[in-house]
């Protein structure tokens, strides 16, 4: 057991009061501790033969991204169809964005855009649901299908293989933003164990693996880093690092190495943190009281939108298979944020964020490592209502591709003359599932596995991924 004595307090079974420590051990997995979870790959299933060592970050749009207003603007629709905003021309020959998009447009030949996903669910959970497992029959969102097979954790740096960013994991200063991350999480038939570790509150990982400091575990980031301080010197004064035998080191490095840097953005280059900067991104005063819902809007500031991609590049970076970045206020119906008053904020913040993303994962030679997947859980609907905004609209969704290896410079399928529904080469969710395993996972190996349940297996391996990209 390895632990390390904070500064606060907790009472024990008999009200005792005691001091909480830094633990390492006693998992909740059949009395394994860390190291020996870290030494067997054969629970979960888990062996380089079945992964690609490649990752994906899924930026989901929560509330239903207009798909007008992002990737389809149909300037030759009638005018209450059209995008609000306009259009702006892209890198490729005859294809437009929606004019919030600038810096992405000059990318386009970085991207894949899909113009024909749908799924026909209008309502939000189901539909966040939905979208988040890829359809697959087992309910469980693909972050954590993909970790039933690839283990709760990076078998080199201990790092978790289903994370979710949301904005208060990047800083105290963004905890109150909101967040609805449940809806796109969930585990299915899968055990719950399998949920996304969530660096902004703790996770049952987190739990299962018993790193208590102070009262809220994890929940205050500082006080996380300033006990891995405090244990980095006290390793180092006893030299127990040196001294500990290979299992063990990297059952130190979970603490030293995985939680304390890749988690932390203080160690950046004051450039490459400018470049994902979304601060500037805020609500006009007096926005909200011009509302019905207004309340909620605060809570939209895409702010640490920035911080949370950058955040998840290092993830991936460290090893990490799966990352889901939340980025709220997307349904637009004009009660709270409308077309017109919320594409001006969200958009332009998305904008600067993913494309900062694009071009730092292509200076880190990260590009054919990382997939990047743009979605929510629908579209919006086609023409425009009274307050500005558009409704619910699972004919047609949002979608969109960068990296991984897939082929890019693509704008697959058509939406019809109001962009409605598909008019050629449909996407499925399917077809979403197939994308993102075929690249994380290698198919006829995970075919020949005896150790993974039949539900798990055959959702992945019967999927299919969109001609288009591969």
């Amino acid at each position: 057991m390895l632990r390390v004595v904070s500064n606060s307090y907790a009472p024990d079974c008999e009200g005792v009061r005691r001091r909480e420590f830094l633990r390492v051990g006693a998992l909740s997995l059949g009395g394994l501790n860390l190291s020996q979870l870290l030494a067997t790959r054969a629970w979960a299933g888990t062996g380089s033969d079945v992964l690609t060592g490649k990752s994906v970050v899924m930026l989901n749009l929560q509330g239903g991204p207009t798909h007008i207003e992002t990737f389809d603007p149909k300037m030759t629709a009638p005018s209450e169809y059209r995008a609000m905003f306009g259009e702006v021309k892209t890198s490729l020959p005859g294809v437009t964005f929606g004019s919030h998009f600038p810096r992405l447009a000059k990318l386009a030949h970085k991207m894949a855009v899909v113009r024909s996903y749908a799924h026909g669910i209008g309502s939000h959970g189901p539909a966040a649901a939905h979208v988040a497992a890829g359809g697959n029959p087992t309910g469980a969102c693909m972050a954590s299908l993909f970790s039933r097979i690839a283990g709760f954790t990076n078998n080199e740096s201990g790092i978790p293989n289903n994370t979710v960013i949301v904005p208060g994991a990047t800083g105290e200063a963004y905890r109150s933003l909101n967040a609805v991350p449940d809806r796109i999480i969930g585990t299915g038939s899968l055990p719950p164990a399998y949920k996304a570790f969530d660096p902004s509150k703790g996770s049952q990982v987190l739990n299962d693996m018993q790193l208590s400091i102070g009262d809220d575990r994890f929940a205050d980031r500082r006080a996380l880093l300033n006990g891995v301080d405090k244990l980095k010197r006290w390793a180092d004064a006893f030299s127990i690092i040196s001294s500990a035998g290979d299992i063990e080191q990297q059952a130190i490095d979970v603490i030293l190495g995985g939680v304390s840097k890749a988690f932390d953005l203080s160690s950046e280059d004051p450039r490459t943190l400018e470049s994902y900067d979304t601060s500037r991104f805020k609500i006009p005063p007096g926005l909200s009281k011009r509302k019905k819902n207004g309340k909620a809007i605060p809570g939209f500031a895409p702010v640490a939108l920035g911080r949370q991609m950058l955040m998840a590049r290092k993830l991936c970076e460290a090893g990490c298979g799966f990352v889901t970045v939340t980025n709220t206020g997307w349904d637009m119906h004009g009660n709270a944020f409308g077309i017109d008053d919320g594409m001006p904020i969200l958009g332009p913040a998305v904008d600067k964020a993913v494309s900062a993303f694009i071009e730092d994962c292509e200076q880190r030679g990260l590009s054919e490592k990382i997939l990047l997947v743009i979605t929510g859980e629908f579209g919006r609907t086609p023409r425009i209502n009274k307050q500005g905004g558009r409704d619910h609209w699972g004919r047609l969704c949002t979608l969109a591709f960068a990296g991984g290896g897939l082929k890019m410079g693509n704008v697959v399928g058509r939406s019809d003359r109001t962009a409605s529904a598909p008019a050629d080469n449909p996407v499925t969710s399917n077809m979403l599932l197939g994308t993102i395993m075929h690249t994380l996972l290698n198919i006829p190996n995970l075919r020949l596995r005896a150790n993974l349940p039949d539900d798990v297996q055959r959702a992945i391996v019967t999927s299919r991924p969109i001609p288009q990209l591969i």
